[in-house]
């Protein structure tokens, strides 16, 4: 059965009893998860306490934490306290950030990811179990480590965000779900075939396996705004390698050879107009109510199990843009 996620964005446009009452209707309407992450803003473990305080059913996910930026054990004691403020409720979403923000805002080392975060994913769940850890990797150390508080009175799902084959590969072999995002409907199919790949070498089963993906979703009237914003937030991604790449598989190399040749001809505008319709249309959701919904579902049909809509800001109203897409979704409030 399908399941049905949306991201909401913490304090930007919204003040916080706002943000509290959207995450309550979000819950009244039927959505299954809510997602929050972080960059340079608001941290995601706040956010998720916020979220799991002030709801009483919605399962809470980080989309996602970097493991770099803090160690496997704080991320088993996190997570392990966010299992007892909200038993059952709690996906703790990991993966690896970029050069940009692990080395050059952290100040930290970035080296052997895919290695890293396979490392981060097996030392949390000896944390989280509850019994004392003694772990030797090449990124990892622990000797001797212990919970001091019993261990979530429901198991903590671990989720992976995922792009590239190897990252499907790992997330198949030793997660509890993936994260998914920037994709049309038509990389679904063959990501999934990377994640059975993974879990066949592991000898794992799927039939739990949540299948999430982010989709950049705008309901709306003023279509071409939305999407010159949409083309904005593209831009800033397909100048990053990993993302660069993997646009370039989904079958856009054309218009991320020509962003990256005027991003680095330091022409920004040109950049942005490099962003074709169909790669607006593969990778966005903007327009009126039934044509989002449309376009949801699509995904589910791709083999989703958890479309996640994320609203994104655009025209003259932002915020009633935000309300207008969270409300198009899932049932009336009783």
């Amino acid at each position: 059965m399908t399941r049905l996620g949306v991201s909401l964005p913490f304090l930007r446009p919204l003040a916080l009893d706002e943000y509290i009452g959207l995450a309550r209707e979000a819950e009244a309407r039927g959505y299954d998860t809510i997602w929050t992450g972080e960059s340079a803003g608001a941290d995601a473990i706040t956010t998720m306490t916020v979220l799991a305080t002030h709801t009483t059913r919605v399962q809470i996910a980080s989309g996602v934490i970097p493991v770099q930026i803090r160690t496997p054990q704080i991320l088993g004691q996190t997570a392990t306290t966010l299992g007892h403020l909200a038993p059952s409720r709690i996906c703790l979403g990991l993966g690896i950030s970029s050069r940009v923000i692990v080395g050059d805002w952290h100040g930290l080392p970035f080296t052997r990811p895919l290695e890293q975060l396979r490392e981060a994913i097996a030392l949390i769940r000896l944390v989280l179990s509850g019994e004392r850890v003694n772990f030797e990797g090449r990124h990892y150390r622990a000797k001797n480590f212990r919970l001091s508080m019993p261990p979530a009175p429901a198991p903590v799902r671990i989720y992976m965000a995922a792009l590239g084959p190897r990252m499907l590969e790992l997330a198949g072999e030793v997660a509890d779900g993936v994260l998914l995002n920037w994709l049309p409907p038509e990389a679904v199919p063959p990501s999934i075939q990377r994640i059975e790949a993974g879990a066949k070498k592991a000898g794992r089963n799927l039939a739990d396996f949540e299948l999430a993906a982010f989709i950049r979703t705008a309901v709306t009237n003023e279509v071409e705004p939305v999407r010159q914003t949409l083309a904005r937030d593209i831009t800033s991604y397909a100048t990053v390698d990993s993302y660069a790449r993997f646009f370039a598989d989904s079958g856009y190399a054309p218009e991320v050879e020509k962003v990256n040749a005027a991003w680095r001809a330091g022409d920004r505008a040109q950049a942005v107009k490099e962003i074709s319709g169909r790669f607006l249309d593969g990778l966005g959701v903007v327009g009126p109510e039934d044509f989002c919904r449309d376009r949801i579902a699509q995904y589910a049909r791709a083999g989703l199990t958890q479309p996640v809509v994320l609203p994104f800001p655009g025209g003259a109203d932002p915020r009633e843009t935000l309300f207008r897409t969270v409300r198009a979704f899932g049932r009336e409030p009783r």
